[in-house]
């Protein structure tokens, strides 16, 4: 007999609405400002770079 379940999360949802937040703030920015984003998000998170411990 094969049970199944209910989905409790969306994983790929989730990841389409960052993708789409986070394409909505950087789509008018150049290449600096862009790169500004990225340092300034990464320290707020804490996130470290791949590679990194």
């Amino acid at each position: 007999m094969k049970t199944t379940k209910e989905k409790t999360m969306d994983a790929v949802k989730i990841q389409r609405e960052i993708r789409k937040k986070i394409s909505s703030e950087t789509e008018n920015m150049s290449y600096e400002e862009l790169l500004k984003y990225i340092e300034k998000r990464v320290k707020e998170t804490g996130t470290k770079p791949i590679g990194q411990k």
